[in-house]
């Protein structure tokens, strides 16, 4: 595995690119300060568009290392970022990703998470060398479960009480695919 950090991606319809401090207004209204967006995820909305700035602030030195991936997913056509996507965790003993995403409401139900999912698993897969991919979602998100299933990944069971979101306590439905999987389904 040879992580390359958040290197430009592109699919038909996304590009996936670095966050930067001019993104901040953008971000706090498209999907960082809606309480729906957070419901299941372990941060909590930002309170102003001045959370956000600090946020990108503290990601932007983050940009130089190469195990740090965070991508803003923006349509082409839109041209500003509607959500992200990133590795939430690197286990190098196994050459394994585990990513998470998140997208603004308006954007919910049009394929952009699946599509932003597979344009990541593909540079995990072939450029960086990974052997596994994973990722995991509140069970009482099926949206979350569905992109994953979407993208090929299996649901390899249900941990209970082991992950803490908005929510509280809850349930985390464990997905993931090999290498060896993922290049029989392309």
């Amino acid at each position: 595995m040879k992580q390359k950090g958040t290197v430009e991606l592109q699919s038909s319809r996304l590009l996936l690119r670095r966050l930067t401090a001019g993104d901040a207004e953008v971000m706090y209204q498209n999907w960082a300060s809606d309480w729906e967006v957070c419901r299941y995820l372990t941060w909590q909305p930002h309170p102003d568009v001045a959370a956000t700035k600090r946020l990108l602030a503290f990601w932007e030195p983050m940009y130089s290392g190469n195990d740090f991936c965070q991508w803003a997913i923006v349509p082409k056509k839109l041209g500003q970022p509607i959500g992200t996507i990133s590795v939430v965790r690197w286990d190098e003993s196994t050459d394994t990703a585990e990513v998470g995403y998140c997208i603004g409401k308006p954007w919910w139900h049009k394929g952009y998470a699946s599509e932003a999912l597979k344009t990541v698993m593909s540079f995990l897969f072939e450029e960086v060398g990974i052997h596994r991919l994973e990722a995991r979602h509140d069970t009482e998100n099926p949206a979350s479960g569905a992109v994953m299933r979407n993208c090929g990944l299996q649901m390899e069971g249900v941990l209970h009480g082991a992950g803490r979101n908005n929510r509280g306590i809850v349930d985390v439905a464990v997905y993931g695919i090999l290498a060896e999987t993922y290049k029989v389904k392309q």
